[in-house]
């Protein structure tokens, strides 16, 4: 069995890179890290069937996907009682967050294991439960909608 100390000094930052490329908000990242590496640990470390940084990949994309639903629940109540929110976009451009906000979630995790972590679709297939062709073609697309939504920003 892993300890846990090595297992988030190996990946815990490039964790951490993919949950705030997801979430657009730092401190809701280190947050979903957080669950993802206590929840890696409550089960043993016990994946067989894939490479662990992909079993702790998928496991932050899941906790990511919950933090958003749970973001999107919290400030439709909270809209109705003060009016609008903005999303906290630390330590990303505001015109390259504004064009993150334009993909689903899960295409901006595959964009980020991607360009970020140069991760090859056979890898993202083990993450993404797909197929490297899909995850091409999925990831083409998104760069397509990156590419027309920067193009005026000067990015």
């Amino acid at each position: 069995m892993l300890d846990l100390n090595e297992t988030i000094a190996a990946h815990g930052t490039a964790i951490l890179r993919y949950c705030h490329g997801i979430l657009c908000n730092y401190h809701d990242a280190q947050d979903a890290v957080q669950l993802t590496f206590i929840k890696a640990h409550r089960a043993g470390f016990a994946r067989g069937d894939i490479p662990l940084a992909a079993w702790l990949y998928r496991i932050a994309y899941n906790t990511c996907i919950d933090i958003l639903r749970k973001r999107r629940r919290f400030f439709s109540l909270f809209t109705k009682f003060e009016g609008s929110y903005e999303i906290e976009d630390n330590y990303i451009n505001e015109d390259l967050a504004a064009a993150l906000r334009c993909l689903s979630a899960r295409d901006r995790a595959l964009v980020f294991n991607r360009v970020i972590d140069g991760m090859s679709y056979e890898e993202l297939s083990d993450i993404y439960k797909a197929s490297p062709a899909a995850l091409r073609k999925r990831y083409e697309r998104a760069r397509r909608v990156l590419a027309a939504r920067l193009e005026g920003s000067g990015l």
